[in-house]
């Protein structure tokens, strides 16, 4: 069975670090989800901490297939195999459920994102 969902969301996700905004700009890019992001920084000793928020109102297809590459765009900044480096990335769904990717499965990112 195929679940197909369109609907319109206010889940956020704060991601920090480095590339936040190159990682934001991707996430977003990725198919399905539609939304848009700001940008925080402070300077903390010496070092720019940089957070984007950003808000998905959104979603078009399968959440499975949409938590699959969510999961997929975290591990490859967290991997920081292509040279691209974020600290963290948090999820907070339109119930105020958060959750943090950096042990997520699809599953949960899936429940955030219907709930």
């Amino acid at each position: 069975m195929i679940f197909l969902a369109k609907f319109m969301t206010e889940i956020k996700f704060a991601i920090e670090g480095e590339d936040a905004i190159q990682a934001t700009e991707e996430l977003l890019a990725i198919e399905g989800i539609t939304g848009n992001y700001t940008v925080e920084s402070e300077d903390i000793k010496k070092e720019a901490v940089i957070t984007t928020v950003a808000t998905i109102v959104g979603l078009v297809g399968g959440t499975i297939a949409i938590a699959e590459q969510i999961r997929k765009w975290y591990l490859e900044y967290k991997q920081n195999q292509s040279g691209k480096r974020i600290a963290k990335v948090l999820i907070v769904g339109r119930n105020g459920r958060r959750l943090l990717l950096e042990n997520a499965t699809i599953e949960q990112i899936r429940q955030i994102l219907e709930s």
